[in-house]
């Protein structure tokens, strides 16, 4: 079950997509969407999906929702138009400092480069910063070459499913990663191609520059976990999916792959409780069928055990 970072359209990720592989409720959705966070939609493009990936990390340092809007505020006060700085920046949390990284660099306000911190003190000082034309003309730089690889990004899904060659996908998720560095999707995406030819060796490298971009990236792990369990390496397999699972606890992949490594290994409790936690997360995929099954031998074997025992 190895992943991708993006699901079957190439356009649009669907609102049970978003809950299911960030983590995210619909009752929150829908309060980033009333914020204006988001648009509200029933299906997220690329752009929507790094923009939930934000919030739901400063969610996760939680960051309340009215100083995430004066800070949004007060870098397009800084910048002039961006657009949503969600989408057209890379913004990550720095200690108690947010970091943005701007035409590929961090920023800070007096020397180009831009960290806002929060408290009032510090947003009001960049709400006092007068828009400059360089800031602008670098704004509109950095989202052109963000879209121009988002662009490279898509044209490499859909180059998969149209069944083009390897060097042409190849060659479309590398220039994706060299417009946007800050791209870990295309990064895991190039990885799985890899992973794919069974070139273990670049697959682990691409999985793991995603992860030196986004620490956080539940889809990197799991993705590394396939690929040690492939060569074999199932200690190393479980302590990246157990990685997964530690960022994103909902991932119902990587339980299913969890429990697996265990029933392999013969711990058999271990394997029966994430079977379970599968099941309740995905209990109607053709894959729940295998884990019904799975779970079943298991529960045999340990009445028969039992048995033996008494």
């Amino acid at each position: 079950m190895t992943s991708r970072s993006a699901p079957d359209s190439p356009q649009a990720y669907s609102r049970e997509d978003v809950r299911r592989v960030l983590g995210v409720s619909e009752r929150q959705l829908r309060s980033w969407e009333k914020q204006e966070f988001l648009t509200a939609s029933e299906t997220f493009d690329f752009s929507g999906m790094l923009a939930l990936k934000t919030l739901v990390g400063l969610r996760a340092n939680k960051i309340p929702a009215a100083q995430i809007r004066k800070v949004l505020d007060a870098i397009r006060a800084r910048l002039g138009d961006v657009g949503n700085p969600l989408t057209e920046m890379k913004i990550y949390l720095q200690g108690r400092r947010i970091a943005i990284h701007f035409a590929g660099r961090k920023m800070e306000p007096l020397s180009g480069q831009l960290l806002l911190n929060f408290d009032e003190v510090e947003i009001k000082k960049l709400l006092a910063f007068p828009g400059k034309s360089e800031g602008e003309r670098n704004a509109t730089a950095l989202r052109n070459t963000r879209k121009e690889a988002e662009s490279w990004f898509e044209k490499g899904l859909q180059l998969e499913q149209g069944g083009a060659s390897l060097e042409e996908i190849i060659q479309a998720y590398r220039n994706a990663c060299e417009l946007d560095p800050t791209s870990a999707g295309a990064f895991v995406n190039l990885g799985t191609v890899y992973f794919n030819m069974r070139s273990w060796r670049e697959a682990e490298r691409h999985y793991r520059k995603a992860l030196d971009v986004d620490p956080k990236y539940a889809l990197a792990h799991y993705n590394l976990g396939n690929l040690f369990d492939e060569r074999g390496d199932r200690a190393s397999a479980l302590a990246h999916y157990r990685s997964a699972l530690e960022i994103l606890p909902s991932y119902p992949d990587a339980h299913y792959n969890v429990a697996l490594v265990y029933q392999s290994i013969g711990q058999t409790l271990q394997a029966v409780q994430h079977w379970k936690i599968y099941l309740k997360l995905d209990p109607k995929s053709a894959w729940a069928d295998v884990a019904r099954r799975e779970l079943g031998k298991l529960r045999e074997s340990t009445v028969l055990q039992g048995n033996r025992e008494g």
